[in-house]
């Protein structure tokens, strides 16, 4: 009987063939080369010629076929075409209730949205379209009237090759109605974010997070081909004797998948956690900076490390790996500043979640600076969404109070001076007030380490200084007038200085105040 039904149906098993294929196929991150403008050429997941998971390849050492694990779940179809696009942003403007204050402006989230388009090399955007939407939720996300009116100027835009619809997400069938109205690819701002983070991700635990990320996005996927299959009267149908249907074999494969990135992101997990063992037991502080994407993060490092190695670039996510860099406070004690991913308003929780492993050094750190683009017209809406996504980290509250608010970009603000106290106002490019803010960090270093600024006298002629040098910050050596002595000042931890005292007993008197 089930030969009988595969030579009636002479489609319905390559159709199964596939389908399961791209269910098993592994999700990771393309490159993405610059790419040239080509209206309505796009690389979909049917047609990847990607295979299944390759097993029984393992060797005997065991870290070969933990990378072999990670290479196979690393391939993956792309979400957006490989290559450019002249888009179309479409933004609902959802009138909001009488005395309810907005978030943005349209003006803005549509600015954003372009910011966004074109952090992908080679786009552009070609046309922008604000059109009003009392309910964004709807399957066609306009009114009647509306949706004709948007159809009409799509259809006669001739030099746009898809339309960026700037929502958080679309159901399969919404997408598939528009595509159909509009005769376009049609995105949403989730897979647009994602594609992005696929372009900027250079680590392999960023990439693995990246494809955990998607798979709501591919589960989402297969509900709506089931709703297709079923319309088309084979949805029912089984596989063989496995008592599956095609949706529910991707489902199964999908769950598979899941399991496997979240196996392999514990391990990268614990690798990071023995090197954030290291950074403690070699008693480096941490400072942390965090802040809405593209307010100067980066640049702000660089200005204050002077790591000549980092390239700050004008767009948004440049920096999606978390990348660390030494640097030196006025006292000369060495600390490590720690560069997180940019935030986003109407981030998708799933991609946050998905990064939480990275963004536990956060949680770690013993300074926590939250940088925010004051030249921007919505900076305080900007600095509303961090600190409502910092919350949502569990942050120790003792970091969250203390966190040091940095305004930077106040050279494109002329006259500038901040709203609040205890905020300082910097500009990255032209080195105002960095001064002022290492000043701020070493309070805050030594407050939050329990480091002090102390003053001993020490023999010369004994190991003393050189167990300091070694164990300290030796800040000043200043011989004394008898000789064979010395004020030694210090910046040192308590337990150091209680290793100090129990080798090299002294009395009250050689501690002077400081």
């Amino acid at each position: 009987m089930l030969f009988l039904r595969a030579a009636a149906l002479p489609g319905f098993w390559l159709r199964c063939v596939r389908s399961v294929q791209q269910a098993l196929s592994p999700a990771g991150t393309l490159p993405c080369p610059v790419r040239t403008v080509h209206a309505g050429s796009w690389v979909s997941g049917s047609a990847w010629e990607g295979g299944g998971p390759v097993r029984g390849r393992g060797g005997e050492n065991p870290r070969e076929e933990e990378e072999e694990e990670e290479d196979e779940l690393l391939r993956a179809p792309p979400l957006l075409p490989l290559v450019a696009q002249r888009v179309c942003v479409l933004h609902p403007d959802v009138r909001r209730q009488a005395g309810k204050k907005p978030r943005s402006t349209a003006e803005w989230q549509v600015a954003e949205a372009a910011a966004l388009v074109r952090a992908l090399p080679g786009w552009s955007v070609a046309r922008t379209l604000v059109v009003p939407s009392a309910a964004p939720g709807s399957r066609l996300v306009f009114g009647k009237g509306n949706f004709q009116d948007v159809t009409e100027k799509i259809k006669g835009y001739q030099d746009i090759s898809s339309v960026f619809l700037n929502v958080e997400r679309m159901a399969p069938l919404t997408q598939k109605e528009l595509e159909t109205a509009w005769g376009l690819r049609v995105f949403d701002r989730f897979t647009l974010v994602l594609h992005i983070f696929r372009c900027n991700a250079r680590t392999r635990e960023a990439r693995m997070q990246l494809a955990l990320a998607e798979i709501p996005l591919l589960r989402s996927s297969v509900s709506g081909d089931s709703g297709q299959q079923d319309q088309q009267g084979w949805g029912s149908r089984y596989i063989m004797g496995s008592g599956e249907s095609p949706t529910e074999l991707r489902a199964r494969a999908l769950r598979d998948r899941e399991l496997r990135l979240r196996r392999v992101l514990e391990r990268l997990r614990d690798k990071r956690r023995l090197m954030r063992k290291e950074r403690v037991r070699r008693e480096f502080p941490v400072v942390s900076v965090v802040g809405y994407t593209n307010c100067g993060k980066t640049t702000l490092i660089q200005a204050l490390t002077g790591e000549a190695a980092l390239q700050p670039r004008d767009q948004p996510f440049a920096t999606l790996d978390v990348t660390v860099h030494a640097g030196l406070l006025p006292s000369h004690l060495r600390i490590l500043y720690v560069d997180t991913i940019g935030f986003l308003s109407q981030l998708p929780h799933s991609l946050i979640h998905a990064f939480s492993a990275t963004l536990e050094d956060v949680a770690y750190s013993d300074v926590l600076v939250h940088v925010t683009d004051v030249s921007h017209p919505d900076a305080e809406l900007q600095k509303a969404t961090v600190l409502s996504t910092l919350r949502g980290l569990h942050l120790p509250p003792a970091l969250l109070e203390s966190a040091l608010e940095v305004h930077n970009k106040v050279d494109l603000v002329p006259g500038y001076t901040p709203p609040c106290s205890g905020a300082l106002a910097v500009s990255a490019i032209s080195g105002r007030g960095l001064d002022e803010l290492k000043a701020a960090l070493e309070t805050s270093v030594l407050r939050a380490t329990g480091r002090q600024v102390l003053t001993l006298r020490v023999r010369l002629g004994g190991p003393q200084l050189g167990w300091l040098y070694k164990e300290a910050v030796v800040q000043q050596v200043q011989e004394l007038p008898e000789g064979g002595a010395a004020h030694v000042t210090v910046v040192i931890t308590q337990a150091a200085y209680g290793r100090f005292r129990k080798l090299f007993p002294i009395d009250a008197s050689s501690v002077l105040p400081h």
